[in-house]
């Protein structure tokens, strides 16, 4: 089982290698992690853009310009679109999102007539974050895309999870549907929800994992407090994944952990043709690699 991102190259590297479209690829972030990419093996890369800006950075960063395919597209919206277009007609396995808002990049991966996602497909954001003071990596969903999941979407993000987890080798990922309280409130949609999927999970409707819902935070991922609260449950205290109620708790969760922990990630949109690495413009190299590596993981 993969336990750190270290672990994860040593994987990737061992598989065919995958071919990275990224859009609007014109800032250091971004190219910096296409090229420790390509130099680790994990990826070939194309990089779409204004050709001038991205030679200008490739020079400052004292990068080699033709370790990469330059897509010129000028102009942000439609390098964006350009990307997409390639992704469709079978140029790449791996969309990356470079310079460009979120709001765009996923604007274009939904457009219904030009996008990249399947018919009926719920898309969702998947996170996988390493910590310091915990020994494995936490798969979590969804921080970034849908707001307020309904109950559908809420089994898509733990479908997603559960099978991000066994990319990584863990063929039976412990899954706690995270609420407020452990308790099982009625009044309490989060509660409700996750006490149906982890039925739904103890029926054989999600399979693949062990699913135990509503859990705190605390009783997911601290052994002590689930013994001090005397809970029997085969996923506190050891959780792989969780999933969030809403984005507001998942977004805290992982820019916590990221910012004040000083924690690695790696984040994908999960449910389109391929998997969309999606990263904020803020977040450092080390993690647009990461994420790109778990794409090259994950693609198909």
């Amino acid at each position: 089982m993969i336990t750190n991102f270290n672990q994860l190259y040593d994987t990737v590297r061992t598989q065919p290698m995958k071919r990275l479209i990224a859009a609007w690829a014109v800032d250091d972030h971004t190219i910096n992690a296409a090229r420790f990419a390509v130099e680790k093996g994990i990826v070939s890369a194309i990089l779409v853009g204004d050709e001038k800006k991205i030679k200008e950075v490739c020079a400052l960063e004292k990068i080699d310009s033709s370790i990469f395919t330059i897509v010129h597209v000028a102009e942000e919206l439609k390098a964006i679109s350009t990307a997409v277009e390639m992704i469709n007609n079978g140029e790449g396995d791996i969309l990356m999102k470079g310079l460009c808002s979120t709001d765009k990049y996923m604007r274009a991966i939904l457009n219904k007539e030009r996008g990249l996602l399947p018919p009926k497909a719920v898309l969702s954001h998947v996170t996988v974050v390493s910590a310091s003071t915990y020994p494995k990596l936490i798969i979590v969903g969804d921080v970034a895309v849908i707001p307020a999941p309904d109950l559908n979407q809420k089994i898509a993000i733990t479908n997603y999870v559960i099978a991000t987890a066994r990319a990584l080798g863990n063929e039976k990922p412990k899954v706690a549907l995270l609420a407020a309280t452990e308790q099982m409130l009625p009044g309490m949609q989060a509660c409700v929800d996750a006490a149906m999927i982890a039925k739904m999970a103890d029926r054989g409707q999600i399979i693949g994992a062990l699913v135990d819902g509503p859990l705190a935070l605390d009783v997911a991922i601290d052994m002590e407090s689930a013994i001090t609260k005397k809970l029997t449950s085969p996923v506190a205290g050891d959780a792989d994944c969780i999933v969030f109620p809403n984005i507001e708790s998942g977004n805290v969760f992982f820019k916590a952990v990221t910012k004040l922990a000083k924690g690695e990630l790696a984040a994908l949109v999960m449910g389109a043709k391929v998997p969309c690495v999606l990263t904020s413009r803020g977040d450092s190299t080390v993690s647009k690699l990461n994420s790109i590596a778990l794409a090259a993981l994950m693609a198909r």
